[in-house]
């Protein structure tokens, strides 16, 4: 990593939620808390506790150097909403085919 870039990855207990139009997309108390230089703390949720169901897989892709290429999916009315990366670089490997929210809500 760069220097004065970092990225940490520790097991969380916190409780999160992501609805959308009213339908719980996810639900879960063990998200893996992602901090990153520069950028809020991130919730990734394991599969089990997503409606992947509900997910649309979409063609869009983006790179970080630091994470490797993100995967996104869809929800009705909300285009790439959901991101994971399914071949995260070593560095965060912990993260690997968890799902990131644009909306997750921490609860208390």
């Amino acid at each position: 990593m760069s220097q004065g870039h970092r990225i940490t990855i520790e097991q969380g207990t916190d409780h999160v939620r992501v609805v959308r139009d009213g339908q719980v997309v996810a639900e879960s108390r063990r998200p893996l808390l992602l901090r990153e230089t520069g950028y809020p703390v991130r919730h990734y949720l394991p599969p089990e506790d997503v409606r992947t169901d509900l997910l649309t897989p979409s063609a869009t892709t983006t790179y970080c150097p630091f994470k490797g290429t993100a995967s996104y999916w869809s929800l009705p009315g909300a285009d790439d909403l959901v991101w994971a990366y399914p071949e995260p670089k070593p560095g965060v490997a912990g993260i690997k085919d968890h799902f990131c929210f644009f909306e997750a809500e921490v609860l208390e």
